[in-house]
């Protein structure tokens, strides 16, 4: 019974958004972010002062900022709820995890909360470090040696974050920090769910460290499941 339930679930998982039966009284808000236009091409990372990173590296490593995928769709696009009747808002108890490998911030932009655990590790044989540059909270500087145990820290404010590793120039990701209960990161389909929304009006934003911010309103009623992409128009560089 315990396998057929665990099987269950990670169906559900891979199910798509409109599959997805919010909770009793609840809505739902899923959508999709896509580009129009034509973005910056990605660069090839040049680590050829950094012999250690290059034998870590035997496939070509490329920038990061601007990352796409099929039918125009934009990673990496933080879609969260920035006003309306969102409840009480409480940090997860789910450490936000921020991992070093292969000379790189395996995760470009880590969304989590105030006072949410943040827990960095170095999976590399080698020195890394963690630079955090806010306007709003403290500036910190984290050094990370090869084989010590995972890092924490928390940050106390809502901001929008560049991070990068003093040692490697070319790793460099955001911290979004933001005090809602409702968010998540878009991957490479540029897929996002808002669930277990309260009956209610909200505002909807979408952010790319690029693109810059779109924001929407909307009303949920009680178990509802509403539809809703954003669509960021990319210049030519």
């Amino acid at each position: 019974m315990r396998l057929k339930e665990a099987c269950l679930t990670a169906l559900s998982i891979l199910c798509i958004p409109a599959l997805i039966v919010a909770g009793p009284g609840r809505g739902e808000i899923a959508g999709e972010v896509t580009f129009t236009g034509t973005p910056a091409k990605p660069q090839v990372i040049n680590m050829s002062k950094f012999p250690d990173c290059v034998k870590l590296n035997p496939k070509t490593r490329m920038t990061e900022d601007v990352v796409t995928g099929p039918g125009n769709a934009l990673q990496n696009v933080v879609v969260y709820v920035s006003g309306g009747a969102a409840g009480t808002y409480s940090p997860s108890p789910v450490p936000a995890i921020f991992d070093q490998k292969d000379c790189h911030f395996r995760t470009h932009v880590l969304a989590f909360q105030p006072g949410q655990e943040l827990q960095m590790s170095n999976h590399d044989p080698l020195a890394h470090n963690i630079h955090p540059m806010p306007h709003i909270n403290r500036e910190w500087n984290k050094i990370l040696l090869p084989g010590t145990p995972p890092s924490s820290y928390s940050l106390d404010s809502p901001e929008f974050i560049p991070v990068k590793c003093n040692i490697h120039p070319w790793m460099r990701g955001y911290f979004v920090v933001l005090q809602t209960n409702y968010f998540a990161v878009t991957g490479e389909d540029g897929r996002f769910r808002l669930p277990e929304l309260p009956p209610g009006k909200y505002t909807v934003t979408a952010w790319h460290e690029v693109f810059g911010t779109q924001s929407k309103e909307i009303t949920v009623a009680e178990g509802q499941q509403i539809s809703m992409d954003f669509v960021f128009h990319a210049k030519p560089q």
